[in-house]
């Protein structure tokens, strides 16, 4: 079972925390994170969601998730970009480029500049099956 800090619409926390999977109330919020990872070529390192993931199954994606309880941002950013890449990031390597709202949640993008052979990367079971570098094209 993964718990969620929930948050208010100013992302002040409300004190309580969420079991992942059931629907959160109006004026909920949980926090999201993803990094987007540069390559000395200017690529984007994208990762392929797993075929048994319930939701957008084979579809590629930055790495991330959501941030667990007692976790802060950057907390789940490094945990999370291990997870589903096996990439070991400290906290100062890792800049905020942007934080939005969506319907139910915040989300904060990391920027993370890092030359890695796909080779070196350890995909994540059940979560991510695939990596590929990109360009903006």
């Amino acid at each position: 079972m993964e718990l969620w800090d929930l948050y208010d619409k100013e992302r002040k926390p409300l004190g309580k925390t969420h079991v992942r999977g059931i629907p959160l109330k109006k004026g909920e919020y949980h926090l999201v994170v993803f990094a987007w990872v540069f390559n000395s070529a200017g690529q984007v390192l994208m990762t392929k969601r797993a075929p048994e993931k319930k939701s957008y199954p084979n579809l590629w994606e930055h790495p991330g998730g959501s941030v667990i309880a007692g976790e802060n941002s950057i907390e789940a950013i490094v945990r999370e970009l291990f997870e589903e890449t096996g990439i070991r990031a400290e906290p100062s390597e890792l800049t905020l480029v942007e934080t939005y709202c969506r319907s139910n949640d915040f989300c904060d993008i990391y920027f993370l500049k890092r030359d890695i052979p796909l080779s070196q990367l350890t995909m994540q079971p059940g979560e991510t099956c695939e990596a590929k570098w990109v360009s903006r094209a």
